[in-house]
This record gives structure tokens, sequence and C-alpha cells, in this order.
């Protein structure tokens, strides 16, 4: 039988000392998504591979082009961080309350709409040293994302019961989503508001055809975009690649907004 999630990891490159530190915090993760799906709809399936491959995999896909991110916001304009520590409502702070995250350095990430978790609670268990915000408006979604963050020991993770709209404007430094409504005028300028001139969004799309289609209509707002196919062990490699392709639509916002 195989072990998805264990082999899954190898084959996006994760080392066998970091896959045995997760294995144990994505199989709870897995456990609390079943327990509580039926009540918040938080995944599509109840099965635990189907989770491991379409929901943890997938989410973590995204990995390598984040720390590349990440690595153009630390070695450009320095400011850009100061202003998402310093302005933001959004400041993390730990979930068990002590409030002292400076191991994790100054990038902050928000997860927006994130629902279940997904990507940021997988994100923020494969990178520890960067602070996470999951912003969900569904106050019973947030109770379960509490709590996945505790069990986890995920002291990273900081939980916002806000909607996007009411996220203040220049406290994220990247903002990732994924299974996320289409992306239109109204919310395009709502995500690029939270984020810091010069920040990214990082939206997990499916092919490239439709993304075509759903940047083209936000044109006059986002100019100009990159794709960046994403590879799911036993997802975008499987038989059927053609009807199950993963890109991730990267934005910048101007430095001049």
């Amino acid at each position: 039988m195989t072990d998805y999630l264990s082999e899954g990891l190898s084959k996006l490159n994760f080392e066998d000392g970091q896959i045995k530190s997760l294995l144990p915090k994505f199989d709870c993760y897995i456990k609390e998504l079943n327990l509580f799906n039926s009540a918040y709809n938080l995944v599509n399936t109840d099965d635990y591979d189907e989770i491991a491959v379409n929901h943890i995999l997938d989410s973590l896909s995204a990995v390598n082009e984040l720390k590349s991110l990440i690595e153009k916001l630390s070695t450009g304009n320095s400011s850009k961080n100061n202003l998402a520590t310093e302005n933001s409502t959004l400041e993390p702070k730990s979930i068990h309350g002590c409030g002292d995250n400076s191991m994790h350095g100054s990038i902050i990430i928000g997860d927006i709409g994130s629902g279940g978790g997904l990507p940021g609670i997988p994100l923020a268990a494969a990178m520890p040293d960067y602070n996470f915000v999951l912003v969900e408006r569904m106050s019973k979604r947030c109770a379960f994302l509490e709590n996945c963050a505790a069990i986890m020991g995920l002291s990273n993770v900081t939980v916002k019961n806000i909607e996007a709209e009411k996220v203040k404007p220049d406290s994220i430094d990247i903002a990732v989503f994924r299974a996320f409504r289409p992306l239109d005028k109204k919310m395009i300028k709502t995500l690029l508001s939270m984020i810091v001139p010069g920040g990214f969004l990082a939206a997990y799309k499916a092919k490239k055809q439709k993304i075509t289609e759903e940047m083209n209509e936000i044109s006059s707002i986002v100019p100009e975009y990159t794709v960046k196919e994403l590879y799911v062990p036993f997802l975008t490699d499987s038989e059927d690649k053609e009807q199950r392709e993963r890109n991730l639509v990267i934005i910048q916002k101007p430095l001049s907004a």
C-alpha cells in the first residue's frame, strides 16, 4: 500500500528529518479535518489519502516558489517588512499566548479565506521560520484553526476572525489563497490593498487556459503576472495529468501603489 503522505513529501524534496517531524503533525491535522468536516464543511472528501494528496501535498507544492518570493522581499527593500510589522493589526502573536515570535522573523504570510487551513496550516508546518496569519470570516472555522495550530505546535500561526475586506491595508508581505472564488475586479483590489508595496499575491489555480481567461478580465488592474507550474505528487504526475493541472499565479504589488 502506498504511503502517499510520506512518499509525497520525499518527492517534494523534503529532507528525511523534516519528513519525520512533519508526518505526525499532518496525520493529526487530517484526522481533525475528518472529525469536523461534516459540521464545518472543510474539505470535499473524508478519504485520508485524498486529503493527503489533494490538500496537504497540493498546499506544499508551492513551498519553493514562496521561499523564492521571500528571498526577493528580504534582499529588496527592507522597509516593506517594517511596514508590515509596525502598522499591521495582524501582528503575529503566539497561539499559546506568550506573544513572542522573534524566532520567526518579520515576514508575514497571510492565508486569505483560510477555511479549513489550506494552504496555511501545511505551509506553516513546513515553513516554521515565518509568521502565518489565517484570515477566516466564519468563527466556528476559526475555532477549528486555532485548535489545529495548538495541537500541532504551530507557534508561528495566528488566526484572525475577519472578512478579507476588513484586513488593514499594507499589512501582509505575501498573501496566499487556494480554492478561492475567481479573481474579479473587486476582489483583486481588496487583495492588493492588504499587501505591502512590493509584496506578492500567490494564488493556487488549475488550468492555464482558465487562468488566462480570468486574468484577462482584470487586466486593467493587473497588467502583469507570472504563472508557475506546480508539481503535486500523485496528482499532476498521474495518468490524467492534463485533467489535474496545478499552477501558481504570482502578482506583485507595485512599489508606487
